[in-house]
């Protein structure tokens, strides 16, 4: 049997068996699209989520008063090559090239093995905030220079890498990142210079010639990023659980769920979620995603999101919807900010 088409005045025999390869082969395309990942990654909204099934203190406990403390997180992965396309498959979602995301010098592994690296520090440290609003002894010792990211083409890539600990340059002991930067002061380029590092739980020496740190400079520079390592003590036993949740943006929402299950009335009865890197002073700093996780939050019906003040509070407000939000720049203005809340329940 034939299917005969009109076109332009001509009649136009177009055979079955050549149709159903021309659906195929469209269908094949739309399947590859849709599987095949690009160089962009997407970042979609999740649902926030209760903190109380993931964090227990020992003599604590969680109280059912009709609120609670939420996370929120954000889904990022590679796109698909029609998500990058047409933009994304949802409202909510964002397009990066991957450059935005992975910092420089660092595999997608390696950024995941940072990002759960951040996640544990965040929450050691949210436990130490929360204690000492309490009056409780917490003892902090900084332990060396933490290394981030690494400058491709400089002499640390592929020597050091992220998640390594700096103890000792040239045999000087280092506790923190500032160690580090004098004793790298004076070294001029083509200086070689003796790394101790911390890998792995195993001390290993690693030396590394500087280059300058920029056109006819004569500091050298070896191209790593740091930050602080640190052993921190509690004196009660706070464990959390996160599923494998990477990043440091859930750590002002810890410390109020520790306060919650140690008896402070934090949320007077509201469900709250909270957003923002939290440091042992206290204060608490920017994070990435507001957008999805503005969008989380709303979508968990919570009464009122708090989010680190400045930028991250402007561009939540763009995506509230009606939602109150909060902005902070200390864990303890977050605590004053929820005590004006009238209690319920």
């Amino acid at each position: 049997m034939l299917i005969v088409a009109q076109r332009s005045g001509l009649r136009r025999v177009v055979r079955p068996g050549s149709l159903l390869v021309l659906v195929v082969g469209l269908f094949a395309v739309a399947v590859a699209l849709w599987a095949i990942p690009s160089h962009d990654y997407i970042f979609l909204p999740d649902r926030a989520h209760p903190v109380a099934p993931l964090i227990r203190v020992a003599g604590g406990h969680n109280p059912d008063n009709g609120g609670g403390i939420y996370f929120v997180d954000v889904i990022v992965r590679r796109a698909t090559l029609l998500e990058q396309v047409l933009g994304g498959p949802e409202s909510g979602s964002s397009l990066y090239p991957s450059s935005e995301v992975v910092p420089s010098g660092i595999t997608s592994a390696q950024e995941e093995t940072v990002d759960l690296a951040e996640m544990t520090t965040s929450q050691e440290t949210a436990a130490a905030v929360a204690l000492r609003t309490l009056g409780r002894k917490v003892t902090t010792r900084e332990t060396g220079a933490y290394v981030e990211a690494i400058e491709p083409g400089f002499p640390a890539a592929r020597r050091l890498e992220p998640t390594d600990v700096i103890v000792a340059v040239d045999g000087k002991s280092v506790r923190s990142p500032a160690d580090v930067e004098a004793s790298m002061r004076g070294k001029a380029p083509g200086t070689s210079v003796a790394f101790t590092i911390l890998r792995s739980g195993k001390h290993r020496t690693i030396s590394l010639r500087t280059v300058p740190a920029g056109l006819h400079s004569k500091r050298g520079i070896v191209g790593v990023y740091l930050g602080q390592n640190e052993t921190i003590r509690l004196p009660i036993r706070v464990s959390i659980n996160a599923h494998g949740i990477g990043g440091p943006s859930a750590g002002l929402a810890f410390a109020l769920e520790i306060l919650q299950q140690l008896g402070r009335n934090v949320d007077r009865g509201h469900k709250i979620a909270a957003t923002g890197q939290i440091f042992l002073n206290g204060q608490v700093g920017p994070i990435g995603g507001i957008e999805q996780k503005t969008i989380g939050a709303r979508e968990a019906h919570v009464d009122a999101f708090l989010v680190p003040a400045g930028q991250n509070a402007t561009d939540a407000r763009k995506y509230a919807h009606g939602l109150r939000i909060i902005p902070v720049k200390s864990f303890q203005q977050a605590l004053r900010a929820l005590a004006t809340l009238p209690e319920q329940g």
